[in-house]
Parts: C-alpha cells; structure tokens; sequence
C-alpha cells in the first residue's frame, strides 16, 4: 500500500482507462447499511490533484446522496482488470450538486450528454492510496450495457422527475437524499 500526495498525471491516466468504479458510503448509524455501488459509462472526471466528479445516473436508489448528506464521508475505488495489477482508492468529503446548485454549470460542462441524470457527486479527496490488484481477476470487457439509457430515454425527463421524486427522496435506513425539484434542494 503506498499514499500519495493527490492525483497525479499517473493515477489520473490509470482512472482514465478503468471503465468501472465503485462507490462506498454508509450512514453514521451502526445499525446503518453500507452501501457500495458499481458505476460505468463515461461518467467520471478528475477536476483536480484533490477533486473529482462523478456523473449520477438515476437509479432504484439513493443511498450516496442520502450518506453524503448526513456526514459526507466517501470512498471510491478503481481496480484493473485489464493491464497491470493495480487498486486506486480515494477517500474524502463529498456532497451532491443538483440542477441549479452553485458549481453544477461547470461541473455538469465536463460529461456527456446522457440521459437520466439525477445528480453530479463531488469530492474532495483527502488520501489517495493505491495497492496491488494481485488477486483481481483479468476480464476483457464486452461493451458497455445500453439498458439504463433506453430505460431513461424512454421515461423522458417528465417521467425521471416522477421516478426519481417517488423513489429517491429517501435511503434504505430513512435518510433524507437530495431530489432535484424538492422543497428544501435546488430546483
């Protein structure tokens, strides 16, 4: 295991050619669940040495807004499984930036045009830390799957709002999540 100082030219190559992270978060509660997420597509984007971004797609759930809210603590985690052996984790702070929060303009610049999207994650990374992937299976990738797009191109942004109002607004554990157009989140 070795920490760096930040994101350097190497770990942000390294993040470039992953086409799968995952995302940990959990609530203060012990009785709480953890939550991990898979996340893909072209939805990822270092901002700088100690910020990155991630474009949030809508889903069944909302557990990251709903942590992040609470106490803002975050783990993401790249590994290869194609190349050399390598794990990069980056720990931090991190909060949901919705339509019309300050920042969202710049950072929403920096993706692609998808549909469905809920919502920007931002962190602010306070260790990088970067292990051996010695036990990390090689996998060739087959594509990308195109199901959760044609899901929200079907839906249309009437029916995401909807979707994402009915089953977004709170955590497994009854935490409150950030809904863009809700009373009390931006709009």
């Amino acid at each position: 295991m070795r920490v760096h100082d930040g994101i350097d030219d190497r770990r942000r190559e390294f993040i470039g050619r992953q086409r799968m992270f995952f995302v940990a978060t959990a609530p203060l509660e012990a009785g709480g669940h953890v939550n991990l997420s898979p996340k893909g597509l072209d939805t990822f984007r270092v901002v700088d040495a100690h910020r990155v971004a991630y474009l949030d797609l809508t889903g069944s759930g909302n557990e990251t807004s709903a942590h992040l809210a609470q106490n803002g603590r975050i783990t993401v985690m790249f590994c290869a499984f194609e190349g050399p052996p390598d794990i990069l984790r980056l720990f931090g702070r991190g909060r949901a930036v919705l339509p019309g929060d300050d920042g969202w303009d710049d950072l929403r610049a920096r993706f692609p045009d998808l549909p469905g999207v809920r919502q920007i994650i931002e962190v602010t990374v306070d260790r990088v830390q970067t292990s051996c992937g010695f036990a990390v299976p090689l996998y060739t990738p087959a594509g990308d799957r195109d199901q959760l797009t044609r899901w929200a191109d079907t839906k249309g942004p009437d029916g995401i709002r909807a979707y994402q109002e009915r089953n977004n607004g709170t955590s497994i554990d009854g935490l409150p999540a950030p809904v863009a157009g809700r009373e009390g989140a931006a709009s």
